[in-house]
């Protein structure tokens, strides 16, 4: 026995076959095309020229080129911290304490009683809500955005099963609102179609209509029986008046002649962009079909996310409703909004200052966190290639990238561009 165990020991040892390499099942799985603004960014950090400039982040930066934390939200944060609150799962519908602020934020005082509200995870999340509920109560299964839009609502519509068409909205010309085509475009849709309208400082163009525009606008959904769809990502942020800029969504409401949802977000308001803090609401006739539709979005909720995250909530919530709080954001929201304003004075008072003989007067009518300059995607590219600057290649702006410190070399880098 010694001796065989002593000769297999020594033997070579056994070697088995390589297996056969399995099939995968992801073979088929096709790589997605990059994210636009992603490689915009990787684009900045690469660069080591001193005097580069990312124009592509659709986020809040200080004068200083900074994220932000508002006062308001860090001082509502500390105060949430010192409740040593627990971190139990909220309601399918999230924080009520969040949700009805939130709703009397974007709504005012009226109407109240008839909306529908949940709390979603960001505007996005609100959007996807609202898509699955159109999907699934309204007979039309098409939405129709203005041209252009937010690059996501597409994307997120489709995914919701709805199909996507687009309105006139922008003029490429003027730089300015094809109000014209809009009306025609919204009246020649079938009678009670779904109408996504952006309620304030219209992304990706800065160009929101005027309160009479509006009221033109309002005049033919109303007439043509749609739905409106109201996105609303920048009240407060547009004008610096949260008031002035839930105005369009709040005149619907009030006539109450068109069904009305909205899709809230407090990423860009509050700064609480990785919070995911957000509400989708819908608008009933009276307060019992309020309670009908509310039951109906937790059952859609409910497969999707279960409930949402807690602590962004309690911080808007706290913001919203606790009076000094509330003032405080109320001033700093507006301080963002005038820091946007005043650097797009600047950057066309320094084109125009450079001779430039283009009109660089939309710069100044649009609003919001983004301009539509009219650049050319050659243009673009020289701005990156030449002059270290970065934007989407549509020609977008984002002015919070614009400071003090660096407008002057945008200006100059955008006439050599411009001027020929």
């Amino acid at each position: 026995m010694t001796m065989l165990l002593s000769a297999l020991k020594s033997s070579s040892p056994l070697r088995r076959a390589p297996a056969a390499r399995c099939l995968s099942a992801w073979a088929q799985v096709e790589m997605g095309p990059p994210d636009a603004i992603l490689g915009i960014t990787e684009a900045y950090k690469r660069d080591g020229d001193a005097r580069k400039i990312n124009l592509g982040v659709g986020a809040y930066r200080t004068d200083a080129g900074k994220p932000y934390v508002l006062s308001s939200v860090a001082q509502a944060e500390q105060s949430i911290l010192r409740q040593s609150l627990d971190k139990e799962y909220l309601p399918i519908t999230g924080l009520a304490k969040f949700t009805s602020a939130a709703a009397s934020l974007a709504y005012g005082g009226d109407a109240l009683e008839r909306v529908a509200v949940t709390q979603s995870i960001s505007g996005t999340g609100a959007l996807r809500i609202g898509g699955a509920f159109l999907e699934r109560f309204h007979s039309g299964k098409a939405i129709y955005v203005p041209g252009p839009t937010w690059g996501n609502h597409g994307a997120v519509f489709r995914d919701c099963g709805l199909k996507v068409g687009q309105y006139r909205y922008f003029d490429p010309q003027t730089n300015g609102l094809n109000l014209g085509g809009m009306l025609e475009d919204i009246r020649a849709l079938p009678k009670g179609s779904l109408v996504l309208l952006h309620a304030c400082a219209h992304n990706p163009t800065g160009v929101d209509p005027s309160a009479a525009q509006w009221a033109e606008i309002q005049r033919v959904v109303e007439e043509c029986e749609h739905v409106a769809f109201f996105d609303m990502a920048y009240q407060g942020f547009a004008s610096g008046d949260v008031d002035r800029d839930a105005s369009a969504l709040r005149s619907f409401v009030a006539a109450n002649r068109a069904p009305v949802l909205l899709a809230q977000s407090f990423a860009k308001n509050m700064g609480l962009y990785g919070e995911r803090v957000g509400t989708f609401s819908v608008v009933g006739n009276d307060s019992a079909e309020r309670d009908r539709l509310l039951s109906q979005v937790k059952i859609l909720v409910r497969p999707m996310y279960s409930n949402p995250p807690v602590h962004g909530a309690r911080i808007a919530g706290e913001v919203l409703s606790d009076p000094a709080l509330r003032q405080m954001w109320l001033g700093e929201v507006r301080e963002m909004a005038e820091r946007i304003i005043r650097m797009r004075a600047a950057l066309r008072g320094e084109l125009e200052g450079l001779g430039s003989k283009k009109k660089w007067n939309h710069i100044t009518d649009q609003i919001g966190m983004f301009c539509f300059t009219g650049l050319s995607p050659a243009q673009v590219d020289r701005l990156a290639s030449e002059f270290h600057v970065y934007l989407t290649r549509d020609g977008r702006v984002s002015i919070a990238g614009i400071t003090t410190g660096n407008v002057k070399y945008l200006a100059e880098s955008i006439h050599n561009v411009t001027k020929d």
